[in-house]
């Protein structure tokens, strides 16, 4: 007899199936829930139906399978024993949520519906058992709208216009004010709307609706908004949402009940403080939609200083528990308190290193603990984002047209647009935009993803706008009421001053202002918090971080964010500078090697000087400089234009400069005469830059700097051609050392950015000394892909799974990742000190570089202001091989 898989998990008092660490299973949510009524919290007990359902409803075209109802009755009966309540019996009524629940969380993409079991029956019964006849037509007609929008489709628009025009008609401010008979005209309207709109009548069996509701919380995995969050959060592997049916508990039975979201900490700052906001006499739905206007968190002490009291130990306890910040969500409901829901806080990169930092130093979790769950390295980018330069300024000119919360710290300016389509189509374009909208919803995020930062006239801190900007670490100001935005003029105004679309307009974040025109940004300044935490990754980690840099000015930067040598050195970026380029051009043109000499020794003391400049900055650091890699014909101008004005510098005619463009053009240059291929068909190339380098190294040591030179041969393909390049620069190397009398230890190696190079890479060793990982061009000549091309049909690959990601930002493991694991073993089979890195830019993906701390790479290497991105990520992946920390349960 075979044992069929359970489907349907239980929580509550006394009767819990699942714990946090079933999150793939059951969704964040139904863990968390699972989780928190094993530890004795206040959860109204329910169900969780599991994730694995959701994929086979897909795939039953959005049918419930037929095994699975009489598992939900099981359940639902369960609920019912605890509470001694009857679903549809007026007598003793249970109503139930139908809320959504990923393995990650989505805040805001999938459905929920509250008050689900409700008719004209089980109202009256409420009324009668609540003995508050209000609170139970209220219920009625949220849970109308609510089924009638998320489960029927019905426009929600056309409830909230039917009661608008019944609150005119009473002559009431808010819904509070409607009185009983009001709100059971509400029910009778919206059930003609409810008939008009979907073409049925109103389901009045309970069992019914939940049906219906579990269906439609399952097919909005599916919806056009939660498709977009997970395509930009990049969260991929997921088999869908779980769907978790809990009793309901109201917020909404008078003054001695309310519903409240709290942070355990300021998720904006880290500081250790409740944080967050709650209504009174109201549903959850109330306040993360901005219909009212909530109250500061604090505000509960002294309204209800029991339930504040509470709030405040069951923080402490989860906190203690999950060993992590929570967002919370809870209910009043007549003087008693419940949790609905707790998970991981989403938070600012500031207060995510503040919160690690303090909750070490509490004791609460170790330093590993604190590197490996506490901080992630999207937080760490964060971080090195600027600021407004002068806010003083810009306030003392009157340039701030209003004020709103500063829901997401940080400064942002760009060109005013007022639709999420628009954002993205600027953006597109190379526009910088703030997206301003009255209030923001999932349908959103891809425009608020595309905007350099938000604005909101409407909402609180915990609304939809602040949680998602803050997730993504963007800038925004939300609930700025003074300031008008209309959508069909396209503009937004505060009295007379008018900002239309196209405008530039900048938010400050941090204090919630909203600032006419360009405002001058700033660098940031790395505090205490961060060079202590940053000091434990280093501990954990075993992966070096390299910078890649051409100037001296961009190695110190680096060295001053941690990198602790430099793994790329372009030199023919040093040569498009305007002093110099006349030289490079005077050498292309040349007939003969006696003429393209007589170019390069005006280039050497150049070369040298960049050199010098860059050892002196990595002082007691390696140093990787790589020959000239592209393409002669980049050095020249295309345009006739621009031909004339060349050969009028360079002394020549039009005619010989074009002709000379002209036979340097190729049909792939990514395939052609670079590379090595330049240096062995001028060699004169090579011997310039390897004096260049020795020379410097040689001056520099003199001064007392440690230089410690690496000297790459790119895009070698054969060991001929690296033996070719090799034999030039040691020849070079001697004559260096014997005319200034000094020697210094150096390496010469080579790129593996061919997939033949990978293949023999074991010959290659027997004359490289290292290997640096092109990954770049590895990639494009792996996987066939032009990366300058690969826009016009990457967006259709990602969407139907033929890629996961741009292969030219997460390295493809598969495929380029072969290649790259084979050279490593190859190599290090015939040369077992070989040293290993990565130069591309995949050497500062956080994905990317677990899988090379995985295959035993030495380093990797990265632009600037991602080398402490890349040594957090080096030092999670450290732990994460070591198993020292469990993964961080938690999430939904």
């Amino acid at each position: 007899m075979t044992t069929q898989p359970r489907h349907v998990y239980r929580f509550g008092v006394g009767v819990t199936d699942g714990s946090a660490a079933m999150k793939d299973l059951l969704g964040g949510k139904g863990a968390n829930l699972a989780e928190m009524a094993a530890a004795g919290l206040p959860v109204p007990p329910g169900f969780t139906i599991a994730t694995t359902v959701c994929r086979e409803v897909t795939e039953r075209g959005g049918q419930l399978p037929e095994w699975l109802w009489p598992d939900i009755e099981a359940a639902l009966a369960e609920v019912e024993r605890t509470l001694d309540a009857r679903f549809g019996d007026p007598a003793r009524p249970l109503l139930v949520s139908v809320r959504s629940g990923a393995a990650v969380s989505m805040p805001g993409m999938m459905d929920t519906v509250l008050n689900l079991g409700i008719n004209d029956a089980v109202a009256d019964g409420l009324a009668k058992k609540s003995g508050n006849p209000r609170f139970a037509w209220d219920a009625y007609r949220r849970f109308l709208q609510m089924f009638g929008d998320v489960v029927m489709g019905a426009p929600r628009e056309a409830f909230e216009h039917a009661l608008d025009e019944l609150k005119r008609a009473r002559g009431a401010k808010s819904d509070q004010d409607l009185t009983e008979a009001d709100l059971k005209e509400a029910v009778v309207r919206f059930k003609a709307i409810f008939q008009d709109k979907t073409g049925e009548p109103f389901p009045t069996e309970p069992k019914e609706q939940l049906r219906r509701a579990i269906l439609a919380v399952f097919a909005s995995w599916q919806s056009e908004r939660a498709v977009k969050y997970r395509e930009v959060q990049k969260i991929r592997g997921l088999i869908g949402t779980a769907v978790n049916v809990q009793a309901m508990v109201f917020g909404n039975m008078g003054d001695s009940s309310g519903t409240g979201v709290s942070f355990t900490r300021n998720p904006s700052t880290g500081q250790k403080e409740l944080y967050g906001e709650y209504l009174v006499n109201a549903q959850g739905e109330d306040v993360v939609a901005g219909i009212r206007t909530p109250l500061h968190i604090d505000d509960l002490r002294t309204r209800m200083p029991a339930m504040y009291d509470k709030l405040v130990a069951v923080s402490a306890q989860l906190e203690k528990h999950f060993r992590n910040v929570q967002d919370i969500e809870f209910t009043v409901q007549e003087g008693k308190f419940f949790m609905l829901q707790t998970r991981h806080g989403k938070r600012t990169g500031a207060a995510a290193v503040k919160i690690a930092v303090d909750l070490v130093r509490e004791g609460l979790v170790t330093e590993d603990e604190a590197v490996a769950n506490l901080v992630e390295p999207g937080h760490i980018d964060q971080l090195l984002h600027p600021y407004f330069a002068d806010e003083l300024a810009y306030r003392k000119a009157g340039r701030v047209v209003g004020k709103g919360l500063n829901a997401s710290p940080g400064a942002a300016v760009g060109r005013v647009v007022f639709s999420a389509a628009d954002a993205e189509e600027w953006r597109a374009r190379g526009e910088h935009v703030i997206l301003a909208r009255i209030e923001t919803s999932p349908e959103d995020v891809a425009g608020m993803h595309a905007a350099e930062g938000v604005l909101t006239s409407r909402g609180g801190m915990t609304s939809h706008a602040a949680v998602v900007a803050r997730g993504w670490g963007k800038p925004c100001v939300a609930g700025a009421g003074e300031i008008v935005i209309d959508y069909k003029a396209r503009t937004l105004s505060r009295g007379k001053v008018v900002v239309k679309e196209g405008d530039w307009l900048s938010l400050n974040g941090t204090t919630g202002e909203v600032v006419l025109g360009q405002e001058p940004l700033r660098e940031p300044e790395i505090g205490g918090d961060f060079r202590a935490f940053m000091q434990w990754a280093d501990k954990a980690r075993t992966l070096r971080v390299r910078t890649n840099a051409d100037t001296p000015h961009d190695a110190t930067v680096a060295r001053r964010f941690g990198a602790e040598g430099l793994g790329l050195t372009r030199t023919e970026h040093m040569f498009f500078e305007e002093s110099r380029i006349l030289a490079v051009r005077e050498m292309i043109l040349a007939s003969d090697q006696a003429g393209r000499r007589k170019a390069l020794a005006k280039l050497l003391p150049m070369q040298r000087g960049d050199f010098a400049g860059i050892f002196r900055a990595m002082d007691g650091f390696p140093v990787t400089v790589r020959l000239l890699d592209p393409p002669l014909h980049e050095f020249l101008p295309h345009e006739p234009k621009q031909q004339q004005e060349v050969a009028k510098e360079l002394g020549v005619s039009f005619e010989v400069l074009h002709a000379r463009v002209e036979a340097l053009r190729e049909a792939n240059p990514m395939l052609g005469h670079r590379g090595c291929r330049l240096g062995i068909t001028h060699p004169e190339i090579t011997e310039m830059q390897a004096r260049a380098l020795f020379e410097a190294a040689c001056d520099v040591a003199k001064e007392g700097v440690k230089v410690l030179p690496e000297l790459m041969v790119p895009l070698v393909g054969n060991v001929t051609e690296l033996a070719h390049q090799t034999k030039i620069v040691r020849r070079v190397a001697e004559e260096v050392f014997a005319d200034k009398g000094l020697r210094v230890k150096h390496h010469i190696g080579t790129m593996i950015e061919t997939p033949r190079a990978a293949l023999c890479a074991d010959e290659i060793a027997g004359e490289a000394e290292f290997f640096s990982f092109g990954t770049n061009d590895l990639t494009q000549m792996t996987l066939g892909f032009s990366r300058d091309d690969i826009a016009s049909f990457l967006p259709t690959y990602i969407e139907q799974g033929i890629v996961e990601d741009d292969p030219f930002q997460t390295l493809d493991q598969v495929g380029v990742g072969q290649l790259v694991k084979m050279a490593v073993a190859k190599g290090r089979a015939k040369r077992p000190d070989l040293h290993l890195g990565v130069c591309g830019e995949h050497g500062g993906d956080p994905r990317s570089i677990h899988f090379c701390a995985k295959v035993g790479l030495d380093y990797v290497s990265c632009s600037p202001y991602r080398v402490p991105v890349a040594r957090l990520a080096a030092a999670q992946a450290a732990i994460k091989a070591r198993g020292s920390v469990k993964e961080k349960a938690g999430e939904s």
